[in-house]
């Protein structure tokens, strides 16, 4: 389904007063208001394709109906947050749960909803139907050199479907680890990871990048074999200047000060870029800012403060993609949740007095600092991320908007009530 022009416009004018209220309130006490409100609109958020759906736990999965039956459908629902948000103007494949059968044709309709093809995502912890060998045991990490080898293969695959659909990017996790003590050889599993990796990297084209994801744990519960962003970084550091440490925020042990590696990783040039979430207790998975959005915003205080430091671009320079589950909410109000949730953290980073900050760190205030940090976090800045949106072409409030035209109601009359989209 396509959102209309008329639709949006009407629903915007219904609510354009009290927004301007909002914001020249807001507007009022914000320096180079126009800059802020051009980084947040070129700042954009990738959905991945298997986010579509109704997640599921280990336990089970509750499928909200409507769900995308095929890749066509997952971008069409992504050209639908876009429409309204303006800020999900990229998707993240998932290989083989989302193969692309005509990459040109899948440019062209990602083309007609204003989206771009982010990191293609390998998937070596399932074993798909026509494999030969299993991963039970693990894939890059395994003792047998055929399991190996076809966990290569299938990343170089993965390459190239992104090079057609014009990624840039691979984009990897590993299941491997152990579940009991004795059970692997932590030296001999790094080693052959390494091999292994050391074969993907070599088939990288010149202007890709590896993106290196780490977990603590889960699906192996004694060790992974990438369990931390020194694991991580380790691995990006032997392979080269192209491959890249990834932080997704569910991957961390409780209380980890995840804004401080994202700060060391940055410092070190080798911070890939964010899967966004949020978590109360382990890889929860949950919309992101649902539970710690301080957190959210220091991460991103970090970011801001770091890629000015080193001259980047905040809106292309780093990967940001929301790797999420939703098991009781419909899929795509909980990504246009999570998209404003990212886009208010970075809209507060963005209003952090940095001079001010740097000015009490030298000094050791430690009361000004936190009082320059919490002024800029305890700012409402919805009315500056509704503006940029409104000026971009969307709506002021997605999730409003969505809900009183009803989209999952016609989502539903279109592809039916018992659909299931691939994915988790």
């Amino acid at each position: 389904m396509n959102i209309e022009k008329f639709q949006t416009s009407a629903f915007n004018d219904s609510h354009i007063q009290a927004h301007e209220r909002n914001f020249e309130h807001v507007a009022a006490s914000v320096p180079d208001m126009q800059d802020v409100i051009q980084k947040l609109q070129d700042f954009q958020v990738a959905i991945p394709s298997w986010a579509l759906g109704t997640g599921g736990t280990r336990f089970g999965r509750f499928s909200g109906g409507g769900e995308p039956r095929n890749l066509e459908e997952k971008i069409s629902d992504i050209g639908i947050l876009h429409a309204l948000n303006r800020s999900s103007g990229a998707i993240s494949l998932h290989i083989p749960w989302d193969i692309p059968e005509n990459a040109a044709s899948i440019k062209a309709l990602a083309a007609q909803y204003d989206i771009r093809f982010d990191a293609v995502n390998s998937n070596t912890f399932q074993d798909q139907a026509d494999q030969t060998h299993s991963y039970k045991f693990g894939s890059l990490h395994h003792v047998d050199k055929g399991v190996r080898k076809q966990a290569v293969e299938h990343n170089i695959e993965v390459i190239r479907y992104g090079v057609e659909l014009g990624s840039s990017a691979l984009s990897l996790w590993l299941a491997d680890g152990s579940c009991f003590p004795g059970q692997l050889n932590f030296r001999g599993a790094f080693k052959r990871t390494l091999d292994s990796l050391q074969e993907i990297y070599a088939a990288l084209p010149d202007a890709w990048k590896l993106y290196i994801e780490y977990k603590a744990f889960e699906p192996n519960f004694y060790s992974t074999t990438i369990g931390d962003w020194g694991q991580s970084l380790l691995f990006a550091n032997k392979l080269g200047p192209k491959a890249y440490t990834l932080v997704d925020l569910g991957h961390h042990l409780p209380n980890a000060n995840i804004e401080q590696i994202v700060s060391l990783l940055l410092m070190e040039g080798k911070l890939a870029g964010f899967h966004f979430n949020d978590s109360k207790y382990g890889d929860d998975d949950l919309t992101v800012g649902s539970i710690n959005p301080y957190q959210l915003f220091l991460i991103f205080n970090e970011l801001v403060e770091g890629m000015d430091a080193r001259g980047m671009n905040h809106a292309t320079d780093l990967g940001w993609m929301i790797d999420a589950s939703h098991n009781v909410k419909d899929p795509l109000e909980d990504l246009l949740q999570s998209v404003e949730a990212i886009m208010i953290a970075y809209a507060q980073a963005l209003l952090v007095d940095t001079k001010a900050l740097q000015a009490a760190q030298q000094n050791n205030d430690v009361v000004a600092a936190q009082e320059i940090l919490q002024a800029a976090y305890r700012t409402d800045v919805r009315p500056l991320v509704a503006q940029a949106r409104l000026q971009a072409g969307g709506v002021l409030q997605p999730v409003a908007f969505y809900r009183e035209f009803k989209i999952r109601e016609q989502l539903i009359k279109e592809r039916g009530l018992k659909t299931v989209a691939t994915g988790l």
